[in-house]
């Protein structure tokens, strides 16, 4: 392994560093505020009941674990390739080529849950439309935006992300009005125990809802990748990441509280948005209708941030020499084309089961994308502990950013994303996570060996 990470630097450059600092925090918000929380929250309160909010400070904790690794490596090397690169620097090429692949799928199969939610969400309004149509319309605006420029992507995420925040914002603050301020004694904490108990499912349903927080929080560690073309990659990163981090703490676990205690939560653990429900059991005119329209911007939010992510990652795995030439290639405006062509067959997969299982598509999507966030995760606390001890060991300039408690914080995220992996072998619903992910997984190291090791080892990388 080189001692130097520039010749991964040097390869990935030609993309535009148009990113702000506000849009870097709007992007990392933008990707983790979706259809996870707005409908996927839906499934993990009819796993854990009342207490999927412990479900979702747990998941919190990885995440805030998982950000602290990601701002270490991002600050002291900015790149599209991100996590990706720097297991292939400081693991092993093979895992930097599985990381990038795993992630890649990963978010092009979350690219598919956002547009299925979409199609979910149309059906408030045109029941009779089919949701091939809404699929093909919504995805063909997004994929125009991120095809003109960095800069535009930025732009549209910015203010989809600040629609998205107000309307959470006012949400929390309608919600402690109708429970502590009404005076009705319908709404309230006694929710939390008069459907079950606390815990209606045990403690392994509490546990199962973490999965399905990690994949409402996937999409966070976007910040690592959008740095490789933010104009102050250092101030961006920090700043992003404390504001992320709060705001996210507050407005999950905020919101699933007052959902909690003003619908009983086995009436909000079934289809449909339970933000949709509880303005549904408000009965305030026209209010159901209007959080349907902010869920339907959250979803095309993450639509476009994971669009922008799975071309970015497309990118570095060609300028890597794992793909294709033509996907590292750029326009005058810095846009990866190839790549994001490519990164749209999410959208036709989730076309075609929506045809095919309108009924389940969206928990066959959230199934199989799962095995890629888990595993990429995974390898992020795996990458940093090697990073850290890489640095520790040989010297070098002090790192500006450095994650606090290493190594057992890094250790305890790692240790819990690989509890979390075991755990979908056990659950009926994520059960194709390990079917779909272990061959995938090894399909993908037969291909490395096969066809890309030799280069790799000609390059001096291996």
């Amino acid at each position: 392994m080189s001692n130097s990470f520039d010749h991964i630097a040097r390869r990935e450059q030609g993309l535009h560093r148009r990113l702000s600092a506000g849009q870097m925090s709007m992007i990392a918000i933008g990707g983790a505020i979706g259809t996870g929380l707005f409908l996927g929250s839906s499934f993990a309160i009819g796993f854990a009941g009342p207490s999927v909010l412990i479900s979702y400070a747990i998941g919190g904790l990885i995440t805030l674990l998982l950000m602290g690794c990601l701002a270490e490596m991002t600050v002291a090397h900015s790149t599209s390739g991100s996590f990706g690169a720097y297991a292939e620097h400081y693991v092993s090429p093979l895992a930097g080529f599985l990381v990038r692949y795993a992630y890649w799928s990963c978010i092009v199969l979350a690219v598919g849950t956002e547009v299925t939610a979409v199609a979910v969400y149309m059906k408030f309004w045109f029941p009779a439309v089919p949701a091939w149509a809404w699929i093909a319309l919504f995805s063909s605006l997004l994929i125009g935006i991120n095809a003109t420029s960095v800069k535009a992507f930025g732009t549209v995420e910015y203010w989809f992300s600040t629609i998205k925040v107000i309307a959470i914002v006012g949400f929390i603050l309608l919600g402690a009005y109708v429970i502590f301020g009404s005076g009705s004694a319908q709404y309230g904490l006694q929710h939390y125990t008069a459907h079950g108990g606390f815990f209606p499912h045990g403690l392994s349903g509490t546990w199962v809802a973490v999965i399905i927080s990690i994949f409402s929080y996937l999409s966070v560690e976007m910040i690592a990748v959008a740095a490789g073309e933010a104009d102050n990659p250092e101030q961006a990163v920090k700043q992003a990441f404390r504001a992320t981090m709060l705001r996210l703490a507050v407005f999950y676990l905020l919101s699933l509280a007052l959902i909690l205690a003003i619908v009983p939560w086995d009436a909000a653990g079934k289809s449909g948005s339970p933000f949709v429900k509880v303005m549904e059991v408000l009965g305030i005119p026209g209010a159901a209708g209007a959080i349907n329209f902010i869920v339907l911007v959250a979803a095309l939010s993450a639509m476009n941030s994971q669009l922008y992510i799975t071309t970015r990652m497309m990118f570095s795995l060609s300028r890597a020499g794992h793909a294709p030439a033509g996907m590292g290639r750029v326009t005058r405006n810095g846009i990866p084309l190839n790549a994001l062509l490519l990164s749209t067959v999410g959208i036709a997969l989730a076309t075609v089961l929506n045809v095919l299982y309108p009924e389940h598509s969206f928990e066959l999507m959230m199934a199989i994308s799962m095995f890629g966030a888990i595993f990429t995760w995974l390898m992020i606390f795996l990458t940093h502990y090697c990073f850290r001890r890489f640095h520790d060991c040989q010297g070098g300039p002090a790192l500006s950013f450095r994650m606090k408690g290493f190594p057992l914080t890094t250790l305890a995220g790692l240790l819990l994303m690989l509890a979390i992996l075991v755990t979908t072998a056990f659950t009926e619903v994520f059960r194709m996570t390990l079917v779909f992910g272990l061959p995938f997984l090894a399909l993908l190291s037969a291909v490395y060996y096969l066809f890309f090791r030799q280069n790799g080892l000609r390059r001096g990388e291996a």
